[in-house]
């Protein structure tokens, strides 16, 4: 049973920004691990090896593999309650006139499979894909159905070899993205943290941004992060489990303002 302190759903229920980051503790929820499984078929490798351009460069069957066996996982999974609850937190702010900005770390792409509409992706996706000479989208997209694809496919256009469209080590964030993200940390009036560990910039920094320009600062993590001590509320339970909550004392709440 969650109970939350009436001056916490006050501000919940009256404020008209909010900016919501993820990380992947919530898609973890979903089961999708963490970068990699310490005991999968990939701990062998290191993070470069897999999500860099030098790595791809120098074995992209082997690259591509993981990404397909990425797709794999993200495929066999659903949207948790916590992703859910954050759907029906962006119609309910947005029905009142209320911005509602959802920036994720993650690339799985499950928030938009619940509903949730203009994510900011920082760090891209694993659905999409384009060439790593030419910078052309490409239309191949991983289904369970399809025989295996054990090499990247070749650019219709120059013949370079396709890649998933995240952001790999060494690579720069999309700059509109970005730009966006820190825009809605700076300007709203509630940030919320939600299953990120807090160690990856700049996101990391979001958090520090919006509370340094006044905003309440709420964490939501079974675990303490780097940023737990900054917090103004910290909710230390799954999202999963806290979010359906909150929002539920939230409409209790402003059927009684």
């Amino acid at each position: 049973m969650y109970t939350f302190s009436d001056n916490l759903l006050h501000t919940l229920t009256t404020a008209r920004k909010i900016a919501v980051l993820t990380g992947a503790g919530i898609s973890a929820e979903s089961g999708v691990a963490t970068f990699r499984d310490p005991d999968g078929l990939w701990a062998k490798f290191r993070p470069e090896e897999l999500a860099s351009m030098d790595g791809f460069l120098k074995n992209p069957n082997m690259v591509w593999e993981w990404y397909e066996a990425r797709r794999k996982v993200v495929d066999s999974v659903k949207p948790n309650a916590g992703h859910t609850a954050l759907v029906e937190m962006q119609k309910w702010y947005e029905e009142r006139g209320g911005r509602f900005t959802l920036i994720t770390q993650n690339v799985d792409r499950l928030h938009q499979q619940a509903g949730s509409h203009d994510v900011i992706e920082l760090h891209g996706n694993i659905i999409d894909n384009y060439c790593s000479r030419c910078k052309k989208p490409h239309e191949y997209r991983y289904t369970s159905t399809a025989p295996n694809v054990k090499e990247p496919p070749r650019c219709t256009y120059c013949g370079g070899m396709i890649r998933p469209a995240v952001v790999w080590f060494g690579e720069m964030l999309p700059p509109d993205a970005l730009e966006a993200a820190q825009e809605a940390a700076e300007t709203c009036e509630v940030f919320f943290s939600i299953g990120t560990s807090a160690e990856v910039y700049p996101a990391a920094g979001l958090p520090i941004e919006a509370k340094r320009a006044g905003a309440l600062f709420i964490e939501v993590n079974p675990n303490q992060t780097a940023i737990t001590r900054f917090a103004d509320v910290s909710i230390s339970a799954p999202s999963g489990e806290a979010l359906p909550a909150l929002f539920a004392s939230m409409l209790a709440k402003n059927n009684i303002l």
